[in-house]
This record gives structure tokens, C-alpha cells and sequence, in this order.
């Protein structure tokens, strides 16, 4: 088991690729929390090995600072919490910004220092956030401010990676195309014709199809285990050809 023994924190793990990252890392043995602001999404765990729950509102500072305290050091931090936001910079508000920044953002910027510290003393960790190949990697259209975000998540990511690179810290991003998760599906409801919507994000999938949360899973797990110890502020692109 490659994660056997590792303490691993996972923001958004109640669905999507979260929850497939969660179980996967548990499946490798690690001891994960996973965490969720909607805590019913985190009955699912029930009976699962290696899995302990918590309920975690990332947008709350102290939520974090008082949960991660509470733990063992972590060895692993994987941040997938996000929200993803449809429209041009024309679209776009101030509110708009603002919160996909708070969660996107900031909320990754709040739980590394709250993990920082524990990591630094063990000498060792590895901090992986969830960005987009819609990000400074590439423009997709009505994705300003998803986009945006991204591409501070990847900034973040070189940044923490670069000081901390001689102390035993590893900082990456996982960059995944379109996914069919469940937050997918309920943007893919909101348009007028979801029928034709999900043709849409098909389309630009050079694979012609969408990825599945348990084929982002491994890069997530990879990044989690000591076969990627050399491996710091890269993002990983596992996006169906989108970038090619």
C-alpha cells in the first residue's frame, strides 16, 4: 500500500473528485478525513476503512485553524474544494469575483498555513490543490472568472512550492479537463437545453467524452505518495487532450 501510514486531509470530499480521491488514497492506506461543508454528502463514508468525516466550511478561517489543530501533523493536504462560475468578464460581478476568489483562492491559502507548520516539523509533506486546465493554461469561453481563479490556484502553487522546496514540502496542482461530476450536472440543469449543453462540453473534449472523477483520482494519489518526491510546483494536466 503505497499511503500506508499517512494522515491526509481532503477538502470537498463529499462527491466528485474528492470523494474518488478520498477513497482512493483510504484504498492505499492512509488514514483520510474527509471533509464537506454539506455533511449528509458525508454519510456515504459510513463503514469505510480509513475514512473519518468531518464537516468543514472552507470559507471559514477559523473552521479550518480549529479542525487541522485538532488532527495529527498532516503528511497530505489535498485541496479540491470550488466553484466554478458561467460568463464573459462582461457577465461577471463584483460578488461574482469576490466569492469564487474566497473559495477558489483563499481557502487554499488558509488551510496550507494552517497545515504548514505540522508538515515543516515532520519534514516532510505534500500539498496538492485543485486547479483547471481553464486557468492560465488556457481560455475557455464564459469562464472569466473560473479562469482567473485557476490561474492564481497555479501561481499559489509555484509560489509555495518555491519556499519551501529544501524543507521536505511539495506543492502541486492536479489540472483536469471536464469532468461528469455531480457539481457538472448541476450546471449542465441550469441551461435551458441540458440535452445540448452536455453535447457542448463534449465537444470540446478531444476524447469525445467527459472524464470520470476515478480517472483523477490516481493523479491525486500519485502526488499523494513518495513515488512523486521529486516532483514540486508542476501541474499535472490530465484534461483528455484539451491542451494538445
Amino acid at each position: 500500500m503505497r499511503l500506508r501510514g499517512k494522515k491526509v486531509l481532503v477538502t470537498a470530499a463529499g462527491q466528485g473528485i474528492g470523494r474518488a480521491s478520498a477513497l482512493a488514497m483510504a484504498a492505499e492506506g492512509a488514514q483520510v478525513w474527509a471533509t464537506d461543508v454539506n455533511e449528509k454528502l458525508l454519510d456515504a463514508y459510513a463503514g469505510v476503512a480509513n475514512i473519518h468525516v468531518a464537516r468543514l466550511d472552507v470559507l471559514d478561517k477559523a473552521a479550518i485553524d480549529t479542525l487541522i489543530g485538532a488532527l495529527p501533523p498532516l503528511d497530505v493536504l489535498f485541496n479540491c474544494a470550488g466553484v466554478v462560475h458561467n460568463g464573459t468578464v462582461m457577465d461577471a460581478t463584483d460578488a461574482d469575483l469576490a466569492f469564487a476568489f474566497n473559495l477558489n483562492v483563499r481557502a487554499q491559502f488558509w488551510t496550507i498555513r494552517a497545515a504548514l507548520p505540522g508538515m515543516l516539523k515532520a519534514g516532510r509533506g505534500s500539498i496538492i490543490n485543485m486547479a483547471s486546465v481553464c486557468s492560465s493554461m488556457k481560455g475557455l469561453p464564459n469562464r472569466f472568472v473560473y479562469g482567473a481563479t485557476k490561474a492564481a490556484v497555479l501561481g499559489l502553487t509555484k509560489s509555495v512550492a518555491a519556499d519551501y522546496v529544501t524543507k521536505g514540502i511539495r506543492c502541486n496542482a492536479v489540472c483536469p479537463g471536464t469532468v461528469d461530476t455531480p457539481s457538472l450536472g448541476d450546471r449542465i440543469n441550469a441551461y435551458d437545453d441540458p440535452a445540448e449543453a452536455r453535447k457542448a462540453f463534449i465537444a470540446r473534449q478531444p476524447m469525445g467524452r467527459l472524464a470520470q472523477a476515478e480517472e483523477i483520482a490516481p493523479v491525486v494519489t500519485f502526488l499523494a505518495s513518495d513515488e512523486s518526491v521529486f516532483a514540486t510546483g508542476q501541474a499535472f494536466t490530465v484534461d483528455g487532450g484539451i491542451t494538445i
